[in-house]
C-alpha cells in the first residue's frame, strides 16, 4: 500500500494506491483545500485516520525547491521535511519530492485520453521532455533520455526572468517591476495569480473597461476562474486580451523550457489551468509563440506539445516515484 500526495498551493490531493502487477490501483483519495491547514502533516493526518488503511511507504510532490528531503513551499507558509514525516508516520520510507517532478514520474501511468496533442509533427520523435504546469504558480521539470530510460529532474525555472517580446510585454514588465520589485519572473505571469495580475495591467493602464458585474463576482469568487470564464465566453473583451496575451507568453515560455532541455521528445502541459482554457490552448497564440525562436524554429517544430487532462497525474507519479524506491518498479518510465 503506498501513500501518495500531489500538493499544491491551492489544493493538496492525498491517495492511497494499491501496487498490483506494477499498475498502480486507486483505493480512495481525497481533497483539502491546502490554505486552510497550517501544515501538510495536519492534512495527512487528517487523511490516513478517516481512510484508516496502513501504507507500507510514501511519497508527497510539493511545490517548491526540495533539498535533502526538505522544502520551504514556494506559495504556503509551509516547511515540510520527510524525516519529520516519517516520524508521524511511523514509517521508515517517506520521500518528499517536487510536485513536477511528481507530474513527470506520472506521465508513464498516462492513456491516450489522458492526454491531447496540439501540433502535428512528422515521424516517431525520440529524446528529452519537458512538462510545464501553470496554476497557483509555474513549475516546470525535465526527463533526460539515456538513451534507454527517462532519467526525471527538478528545476524552480518558472522564477527565471521573464523576457519581453515586444512594446505591450515591455509595458506590463514596467508595470510588474513596480509592484514587484527588482524581480519579475515568468510566474508572475504565468499562473492563477499571474493571470490576475495580467488583467490588472490593462485595466490599470487603462486599455480597457471593467463591468460592474465583473469586479462584483472577482470581489466574492477566485479572481483568476472569473476572469478565465469571462475571457472563455467573450463577454469582457479586456479579460479576452489578458487571456490572450497570458497564453502567448505561456507559449513562449514553453519553447524557452524546450530549447533548455532540449526536448525533442516532446513538451506536457499539466497544472489545474491548461485543461480549462483547451479552446484557447489549441488556438493559434499558444502554438505561434512557442514557434517563435528564429534560427531554432524548424527544431521546434519537430517537437509534440501535449496537454495532460487528467487531475491524477501528479498522484500517479508520487506513487511510482515511491513504488521504483521500494524496487516494485523499473527505475524510471519508459
Amino acid at each position: 500500500m503506498i501513500l501518495a500526495g500531489d500538493i499544491g498551493g491551492t489544493n493538496s490531493r492525498l491517495a492511497f494506491f494499491d501496487l498490483i502487477e506494477g499498475n498502480l490501483k486507486l483505493v480512495t483519495e481525497s481533497v483539502f483545500p491546502s490554505k486552510e491547514a497550517r501544515g501538510l502533516d495536519e492534512i495527512i493526518v487528517k487523511f490516513v485516520t478517516a481512510a484508516a488503511y496502513k501504507a507500507d511507504t510514501a511519497c508527497f510532490g510539493i511545490a517548491g525547491p526540495v533539498r535533502n528531503g526538505r522544502v520551504q513551499t514556494s506559495n504556503l507558509p509551509w516547511v515540510v521535511e520527510a524525516s519529520s514525516l516519517s516520524r508521524k508516520l511511523g514509517m521508515e520510507d517517506v520521500w518528499v519530492i517536487n510536485d513536477l517532478e511528481a507530474n513527470a514520474w506520472g506521465i508513464a501511468a498516462l492513456g491516450d485520453n489522458d492526454v491531447v496533442t496540439l501540433n502535428r509533427v512528422k515521424g516517431t520523435p525520440v529524446g528529452n521532455q519537458a512538462v510545464i504546469a501553470a496554476g497557483t504558480g509555474l513549475g516546470e521539470a525535465g526527463m533526460f533520455w539515456d538513451g534507454v530510460q527517462y532519467r526525471i529532474f527538478a528545476t524552480e525555472g518558472g522564477h527565471a526572468d521573464f523576457a519581453p517580446r515586444d512594446e505591450l510585454e515591455i509595458d506590463l514588465l514596467r508595470y510588474l517591476h513596480t509592484h514587484f520589485g527588482g524581480h519579475v519572473s515568468y510566474e508572475r505571469i504565468v499562473s492563477g495569480p499571474g493571470l490576475v495580475n495580467v488583467y490588472q495591467f490593462f485595466k490599470d493602464t487603462g486599455r480597457g473597461e471593467e463591468p460592474a458585474w465583473l469586479r462584483d463576482e472577482m470581489a466574492h469568487g477566485v479572481p483568476a476562474a472569473v476572469i478565465s470564464s469571462a475571457a472563455m465566453s467573450g463577454r469582457v473583451p479586456m479579460a479576452e486580451q489578458a487571456l490572450d496575451l497570458w497564453v502567448s507568453i505561456y507559449g513562449a515560455e514553453a519553447g524557452n523550457l524546450a530549447l533548455k532541455i532540449m526536448s525533442t521528445g516532446g513538451v506536457y502541459l499539466g497544472g489545474g489551468i491548461a485543461p480549462k482554457i483547451l479552446q484557447k490552448l489549441a488556438g493559434p497564440l499558444f502554438m505561434q509563440a512557442f514557434l517563435a525562436k528564429g534560427r531554432m524554429q524548424p527544431l521546434m517544430e519537430s517537437m509534440p506539445v501535449r496537454v495532460i487532462t487528467n487531475d491524477k497525474t501528479g498522484l500517479l507519479g508520487a506513487g511510482r516515484y515511491a513504488a521504483t524506491r521500494m524496487g516494485q518498479l523499473a527505475s524510471t518510465p519508459k
